[in-house]
């Protein structure tokens, strides 16, 4: 009898500036990573290892304190979220958005393979599990206003103004415009 074996999940909470988050890796890397109050979060499992001496989720949070300080505008860790074939291919295109830059969910369906896709890739950008790292606080609305952001609108305001430059999430005033860009 062939027996279908489950990837292993190791998780730990971060206290961020904005909330309490829930870090999830698996052996191949971060596949999640929630705001624990935020819409679509995902529940630790029962099965699930306490993860803080595991090298991603540690190096998750100390990249995470160094993005919310403003020193850090790229993501360096495997990445291994799981999705659809569609849902994957928005992801991609969402970490493709640098630092301080925002599209529209127009360009990020055309950027995903999908022009005509837009709604569907706004549903993809809502399930993202990877927030923060896949930056999809970068995605605006046709008229570039703040739309449809998991975590909630006051968070994406948040990650804009950080990224703008206009404000540090850690005590200390602004964090400077800097030109670096992210990917991840």
């Amino acid at each position: 009898m062939h027996r279908e074996v489950s990837e292993m999940h190791y998780f730990d909470f971060y206290e961020s500036p904005m909330g309490r988050m829930l870090i999830v890796a698996t052996d191949p890397g971060l596949s999640g990573l929630y705001f624990v109050d935020q819409k679509y979060y995902r529940a630790v499992g029962r099965d699930w290892l306490r993860g803080d001496h595991h090298e991603v989720v540690q190096e998750t949070a100390r990249q995470l304190k160094e993005y919310f300080a403003g020193a850090r505008k790229q993501f360096d860790m495997p990445l291994a979220p799981q999705g659809t074939p569609f849902q994957t291919r928005v992801w991609k295109a969402i970490s493709s958005v640098k630092y301080g830059d925002s599209i529209t969910y127009s360009e990020l369906a055309r950027r995903a393979g999908h022009p005509e896709a837009v709604r569907a890739a706004g549903t993809a950008t809502g399930r993202n599990p990877i927030t923060i790292i896949v930056p999809c606080h970068r995605i605006v609305g046709s008229d570039g206003s703040l739309t449809g952001y998991a975590g909630g609108l006051d968070r994406k305001r948040a990650l804009r103004e950080l990224e703008d430059g206009a404000r540090s999430l850690f005590a200390g005033g602004s964090s400077g415009r800097k030109s670096a860009q992210s990917s991840v």
